[in-house]
């Protein structure tokens, strides 16, 4: 297992990574944070985000599979003109709901690339490798 420091430098390495935050999902609270938070505070970014998570998982169209089954929400993508944030959803032995929000440059970040890499970052992370 990847320890929270480690994890979040692994995650500010991915091309195009601008910050990350891990974020207590059942506060509301920033846990931890890595990269450059001048335009939007850790905390504001984990009370924000927190409230988009909680909108998502609320709405049950959005959990559902094409065969009519029920689906877990694993990963959040929200597109901008020019940057994108990644919102994962963590399992694990953790008290609630954590999740991290990455915010990636649109010009020098990869969507793919960062979905796979994060992934494998996040699976030590919560013990899933």
């Amino acid at each position: 297992m990847t320890d929270i420091d480690g994890c979040l430098r692994r995650i500010m390495d991915i091309p195009g990574a601008c910050s990350v935050t891990l974020v207590d999902g059942a506060s509301g609270l920033a846990i931890a944070a890595a990269g450059r938070h001048d335009l939007v505070d850790q905390h504001e970014d984990a009370a924000a985000t927190t409230d988009v998570v909680r909108a998502v998982l609320g709405c049950a169209a959005l959990a559902t599979r094409p065969d009519g089954g029920d689906d877990d929400v694993t990963e959040i993508i929200v597109s901008g003109t020019r940057a994108y944030h990644l919102l994962n959803l963590l399992n694990g032995d953790f008290d609630g709901r954590l999740f991290v929000h990455v915010l990636f440059d649109g010009d020098t970040g990869n969507l793919a690339m960062a979905r796979f890499q994060l992934r494998g970052i996040l699976g030590e992370l919560d013990g899933r490798s």
